[in-house]
Parts: structure tokens; C-alpha cells; sequence
């Protein structure tokens, strides 16, 4: 669990040259929560992330959007729902509306694995560069998977 806020430069090489998000990985607890604002100002984008095996984060993303949408206005949001990776998936695919009363792009990943870790940053892209056909021409400098996932086991 991240207290505060950690900062972390992700590098990407795109068919039109380099891309760099600052990804404030800031703190989803919400005893942490009165320092988020801080941290948005200034946002040209964001990664709304819950945890799939935590009903409670799920229950959070109303609130995390509102505050963001409050500090930033209007800015492409991507909404990650994390660790499908894991077999106690708290929160079904079904299950995830949020994103489509909010008209948000959603993705299932899993930073464990990097099952799908460059789709949000992909869309993100995208939507700055207001260019569609942008994408990557190099695999983005990862650490290693620390788990497999096999998306048909996942499934059944």
C-alpha cells in the first residue's frame, strides 16, 4: 500500500518519438485521502486503479473521480481494474458500470503479471496527442512479470 504519494517516470517509445507520464501512484487509503488534491493539480490525465479482490477500493472510484474531476476538470481518465491476476476476484467483470455512466475508457490488468500494463498508458497517449494511430514500436522497460497469468484459467 502506497502512504502519500511515490512517483514514478514510465518511458514509452511511439511511433511519433518518445512519451513520458509521471505516474503520482498516491495513496488510495482514504485517512490519506485529504492530500490527493494537491497531488492532481496540474494532471493532464489520469489512472483511476482499483483493486479486483476489494470490493471496498471499487466502492471508492465515485469518490477518487469526483475529486479528480473537481481539481481537474476536464482531462482523459482511464479507469484499471487491478490484480485480475488472482484467484478471489472480489468484483466480476459484470459487476464494473462505473466507467460507462462516466463515459470512462476500462481496462483489467494485472501490474503482477503485466497482463495489459500498456493499454491505459496506449489510450492515454492517444487522447494527449489527440492522434489515434499512435502506438508503441518498442516494449516499454518493465520489471520482469512476478506471477503468469493465463487469462482462459482466469475465466472459467
Amino acid at each position: 500500500a502506497t502512504i502519500g504519494v511515490e512517483v514514478h517516470p514510465l518511458d514509452f517509445t511511439t511511433n511519433c518519438g518518445k512519451i513520458r507520464f509521471y505516474c503520482w501512484d498516491t495513496a488510495g487509503q482514504e485517512k490519506f485521502g485529504g492530500l490527493r488534491d494537491g497531488y492532481y493539480i496540474h494532471g493532464q490525465c489520469a489512472i483511476i486503479m482499483f483493486d479486483v479482490t476489494s470490493r471496498l477500493t471499487y466502492k471508492n472510484v465515485p469518490t477518487w473521480h469526483r475529486d479528480l474531476c473537481r481539481v481537474c476538470e476536464n482531462i482523459p481518465i482511464v479507469l484499471c481494474g487491478n490484480k485480475v491476476d488472482v484467484k478471489n476476484r472480489q468484483v466480476k467483470a459484470k459487476q464494473v458500470t462505473f466507467h460507462r455512466k462516466k463515459n470512462l475508457q476500462y481496462y483489467e490488468i494485472s501490474a503482477k503479471s503485466n497482463y495489459n500494463f500498456e493499454k491505459p498508458f496506449l489510450y492515454l497517449a492517444r487522447k494527449l496527442a489527440g492522434d489515434p494511430n499512435i502506438h508503441f514500436v518498442e516494449a516499454v522497460a518493465l520489471k520482469p512479470p512476478e506471477v503468469t497469468f493465463d487469462l482462459a484459467m482466469q475465466q472459467q
